[in-house]
C-alpha cells in the first residue's frame, strides 16, 4: 500500500515561501511546525508498519496531527 506523505509543504505547495519564512521568523509556528512533523512522522509509521494500536488511540494522533495542521493554515493565511 503506497501511504500519501502529509509534510507541510506537500499539503500546501502554495505557502511553501510563507512557510520557509515563518519557520525562521515565528518561534511559535517553529514549534507548531516541529510537533505537526513529529505527530505526521508518527501516524505515517503505523500506518506503513501495522503496529498495533487501538483504533482510539490511532484515531486521536490523526485528530491531533489536524488540530496542528489547522493551526498552522490559520497562521499561513493570516
Amino acid at each position: 500500500m503506497s501511504i500519501e506523505h502529509h509534510d507541510l509543504v506537500h499539503e500546501f505547495p502554495e505557502h511553501r515561501e510563507k512557510i520557509h519564512h515563518l519557520k525562521t521568523s515565528n518561534a511559535h509556528f517553529a514549534k507548531l511546525f516541529d510537533e505537526y512533523h513529529i505527530s505526521t512522522k508518527g501516524v505515517e509509521h503505523l500506518e506503513n508498519t501495522g503496529v498495533p494500536v487501538s483504533d482510539l488511540d490511532f484515531e486521536n494522533q490523526k485528530k491531533k496531527r489536524a488540530q496542528l495542521k489547522d493551526q498552522l493554515y490559520a497562521m499561513l493565511i493570516s
